[in-house]
């Protein structure tokens, strides 16, 4: 289970949107971030974080997009239920097949 989130989306969305509007003026683009971060009581370097993973998300910047880490930890863990569910059928298959061999033994 994903540890609480310490900002709510609400302002998350707000400063991302405050600090890339910020950033695509030119008097306002030094110090935006800091300076929007302090005005909403967020560490800048959260925001700079927020504000990265917007431009990835918006085709702007390289990367991983939200979507596709999620789509990422769903796959992974489905892999993991995968893999043990194929343990659980190889130890399952092996004890009966030993099993089947003890009985025609007998």
């Amino acid at each position: 289970m994903a540890a609480p989130r310490k900002y709510g989306d609400e302002l998350r969305g707000r400063a991302t949107r405050m600090a890339v509007d910020a950033r695509r003026d030119p008097g306002a683009r030094s110090g935006a971030i800091p300076r929007i971060a302090a005005q909403l009581g967020v560490h800048p370097e959260t925001l700079r974080n927020w504000v990265r993973q917007a431009e990835v998300d918006g085709g702007v910047r390289p990367g991983t997009t939200t979507d596709d880490a999620s789509r990422l930890v769903e796959l992974e863990r489905e892999n993991r239920e995968l893999r043990r569910a194929n343990e659980i059928l190889k130890t399952s298959a092996a004890f009966f097949a030993a099993a089947e061999l003890d009985r025609k033994i007998r």
